[in-house]
């Protein structure tokens, strides 16, 4: 308890000796008697400080981190001296190589918010808020800054740390650069934890809590079941604390979660919202009704979205998708390239993992050497990001470009197993694609036909039913009914690529 408490301040060690010698003359010390903050802590604390330096000291007291800007700025104060100096003495600890280098000791911290009270100088609680709204300003200024210099992925998420953390902790109403902030974390699907996890999850009664409640939910959805993820969400939207702005984020990532889910009737529905809405995510919104389009089989109608989607709609991805689905191998891998490279322009490493894994995908069938080659990337792409799906859909491409060789059935079940943890079910259709492939490949009629039943099965909703077509396709098996697909090429020409590509692949094996 004690070395706890003292964050390793000598201060707080000393005074927790002497008052651990006074009880033992009586009693048995008890850890409770330590778990608190001694006033004479703060009091020799404070006793050398100038009054300045005592308010630029409260002030810090908000941050986890700081330099001598932010303590000038979070302090009010029209110069840097007091800062400085309060950085000299030695409850300020030093790191010249993190983003701000100064930080100030714990059980200093603790102090101040447990026994300020018993300080003649002490601040009332509308010092207190007045301070937390210049912290909350000067972070946002110092992230502007660095926005229109040399924005650093590192440096949104250290501020959105702090200023979440001073925003809940103080009920600020001025959310505004979070809001932007908030954009910026979203936009290339990193996914860094912004809060450590809490064994429950408090509702909401702020709306700084509703943003970061928001923010929490959309990234650990990496990590939680996707109905975790729409019940967070709904729960977060029902509160009516979101800013506008963010109730349509939450929107969007809702429908994202229910598109994983399977469930796309509340996808389209929610991704329409937002496209209607014609806010930040409108292209993010069309794009997601495009892929919509696509799982549902209506190929003409993802195509034609394409010239309207750009970068901000990931037009490159929607069409790399339409035409690997097709078995149109180089014209999936010229968008895949085209998107990795778009994504490179703008800094976006979620964004150019999710082309590299997709481009590793659509060569898996074709080019299994080379798909080797590319998965090999991806997955130096995707460390570090936390791009669940995309993980998982790496490894369905290590089945693809293994079909006809041993083992694949046996990592097939084992995959599933993983996608139903992560309650991810869409990516189930991949893995019995992927046994489909290896099936036609070996010319294994009945394990075949077990496979495209579970195909059907998965396919019954219609998503994804153009998968049960592929799968017949690649084994030249006729239709057991008229598909509903529509193809941008005519059935047949599909029905041919696709039976090539089985060919290529046991011509290949035979070669081996």
């Amino acid at each position: 308890m004690i070395t706890g408490r003292s964050h390793g301040l000598p201060l707080h060690l000393d005074l927790a000796a002497s008052r651990f010698l006074e009880i033992r003359r009586t009693r048995e010390p008890q850890p409770a008697d330590f778990d608190h903050t001694f006033p004479a802590l703060l009091a020799r604390a404070l006793s050398d400080l100038t009054a300045d330096e005592r308010h630029v000291l409260r002030s810090v007291s908000l941050l986890d981190a700081f330099d001598l800007d932010l303590a000038t700025r979070a302090a009010g104060l029209p110069h840097q001296t007091p800062a400085r100096r309060l950085t000299e003495r030695p409850i300020v600890t030093e790191n010249p190589y993190a983003l701000w280098p100064y930080h100030l000791h714990g059980a200093i911290r603790s102090a101040l918010t447990e026994a300020d009270d018993h300080t003649e100088d002490r601040w009332t609680p509308a010092d207190w808020q007045q301070a937390a709204d210049r912290a909350l300003a000067a972070l946002g200024d110092q992230w502007a800054t660095n926005t229109s210099l040399t924005p650093s992925r590192m440096f949104l998420v250290a501020c959105l740390r702090q200023g979440l953390r001073l925003a809940c902790a103080h009920r600020l109403t001025g959310l505004g650069w979070l809001i932007d902030a908030a954009f910026a974390y979203t936009d290339d699907s990193v996914w860094e934890p912004l809060a450590p996890p809490t064994p429950a999850d408090p509702t909401p009664d702020t709306p700084a809590d509703a943003v970061a409640e928001l923010l929490t939910a959309i990234a650990r959805r990496q990590r939680e079941h996707r109905q975790r993820t729409v019940d967070r969400l709904t729960a977060v939207l029902d509160t009516g604390l979101l800013p506008a702005e963010l109730n349509e984020m939450a929107l969007y990532y809702r429908a994202k979660a229910h598109k994983d889910l399977s469930h796309n009737d509340a996808a389209r529905t929610g991704m329409q919202q937002v496209a209607d809405a014609g806010g930040r995510l409108a292209p993010k919104a069309r794009r997601g009704l495009a892929n919509l389009a696509r799982l549902a089989g209506d190929f003409p109608t993802a195509l034609a979205a394409v010239p309207t989607l750009g970068w901000k709609g990931r037009h490159h991805r929607v069409l790399g998708d339409i035409h690997w689905s097709h078995a149109h191998t180089a014209q999936a891998v010229t968008a895949f390239e085209a998107g990795r490279a778009e994504a490179e322009q703008h800094g976006a490493a979620g964004e150019r993992a999710m082309m590299q894994v997709r481009l590793a995908l659509a060569l898996s069938f074709a080019h299994p050497l080379r798909a080797d080659d590319e998965l090999a990337l991806a997955h130096q792409y995707l460390d570090g990001l936390d791009q669940r799906s995309n993980t998982l859909l790496a490894q369905v491409v290590t089945l693809l470009k293994d079909a006809g060789t041993s083992g694949v059935t046996d990592r097939a079940h084992s995959l599933n197993t993983d996608i139903e943890a992560a309650g991810l079910p869409f990516l189930h259709r991949f893995v019995e694609l992927a046994r489909a492939f290896h099936h036609a490949v070996r010319n294994d009629s009945q394990q075949l036909a077990a496979t495209v039943e579970q195909l059907r099965a998965l396919t019954v909703g219609g998503d994804f039913a153009y998968f049960t077509d592929i799968a017949h396709f690649m084994a030249d098996l006729p239709l057991p009914h008229p598909s509903t697909t529509r193809w941008i090429t005519s059935e047949d020409d599909v029905r041919s690529a696709w039976r090539h590509l089985v060919q290529a692949r046991q011509e290949l094996l035979a070669g081996n």
